[in-house]
């Protein structure tokens, strides 16, 4: 079994390094930090993060060939993965079509693009040219691994041809057996049960912390887990406008219970419950997302200390 914790970019830069200690001693495998638009630079983050850890991995989950060129993104996942002396993990999508919005991009042909870019990072990681004969990196690097972020089945299947492990989103939990018909690896792939996680002895800050993550992203979700959730876009559209006036109370109070399935709130035997049927199901990477909980150090010190342990048995 591997464990793996994954975090929004924003937070402020100094409390990652401080996370991603905690989460070390705490037993995790990787350390997944995102790079969603118009917050904290996740390269800047991991930067920080590598040179205070020792054996965890870190992570981007996601950077994306729209916004930074497939060149660029070689460069610093080499560099990053040089400055950690080996433990860096490249995740990569096409980004979320409504953030890319914001900035008049129009993630055009995901898939293929997606596809393109893993296979010209790999050309240039192995110190081949792409496009053209001058285009090649111009220090050495290994193959790093490529994890993919996935929700449409699609994508989904892209991850079992072409990635080294999967970062698929799971909405609820439970949607894990679906997502890996879609995958179907032919060979051995690490795809992460990636939850939404909040633990707190108080249940009502636990369930308040996924209700504002929801709030904020749940009109991207797929078609796909729209679906598996009883849910659609239709539902999510009150919340999103009381988001775009600003009114987050009034988001946060039309997450309904059934959008709370998303994810896990409360204790860990509460999540163990949930966690036991995903392993039972094949899963052999747990990881762990936000919300986390009101405080993210307290849910990794749970989440060490209650969660993991039941689980490592399983290695």
């Amino acid at each position: 079994m591997r464990f793996s914790l994954r975090l929004n970019n924003d937070l402020s830069v100094e409390t990652y390094p401080r996370l991603a200690r905690a989460a070390e001693q705490a037993g995790f495998d990787q350390f997944w930090v995102s790079n969603d638009l118009f917050l904290r630079s996740v390269w800047v983050i991991l930067s920080s993060v590598a040179q205070v850890t020792e054996r965890i991995q870190v992570g981007t989950c996601i950077v994306n060939p729209y916004t930074m060129h497939p060149a660029e993104i070689a460069m610093a996942a080499a560099t990053l993965d040089e400055l950690s002396n080996g433990r860096f993990l490249l995740g990569i999508s096409s980004g979320a079509a409504d953030f890319l919005s914001w900035i008049g991009i129009s993630a055009e042909r995901p898939v293929s693009k997606v596809r393109e870019t893993v296979a010209a990072l790999r050309r240039w990681w192995d110190g081949q040219a792409a496009s053209t004969d001058q285009a090649y990196l111009r220090f050495p690097a290994r193959q790093i691994p490529i994890y993919i972020g996935a929700m449409s089945p699609r994508m989904l299947r892209l991850i079992g041809e072409v990635a080294d492990g999967g970062l698929p989103l799971l909405f609820p939990p439970e949607h894990f057996s679906e997502v890996m018909r879609h995958i179907a690896p032919e060979r051995e792939v690490d795809v992460a049960a990636c939850i939404w996680v909040s633990v707190s002895a108080d249940g009502a800050a636990a369930e308040r912390v996924l209700r504002e993550k929801i709030a904020y992203y749940g009109h991207t979700l797929s078609p796909l887990i729209m679906q598996r959730l009883g849910l659609s876009q239709a539902d999510f559209a009150p919340i999103q406008a009381a988001m775009r006036r600003g009114d987050t109370e009034q988001a946060v109070a039309m997450v309904t219970p059934r959008m709370l399935r998303i994810g896990v709130i409360g204790t860990p035997t509460d999540l163990i419950q949930r966690l036991e049927d995903i392993v039972e199901l094949g899963a052999r990477h747990l990881s762990f997302g936000p919300p986390l909980g009101p405080d993210p150090f307290e849910a990794i010190d749970v989440l060490g200390r209650d969660v993991l342990p039941r689980f490592r048995s399983a290695r």
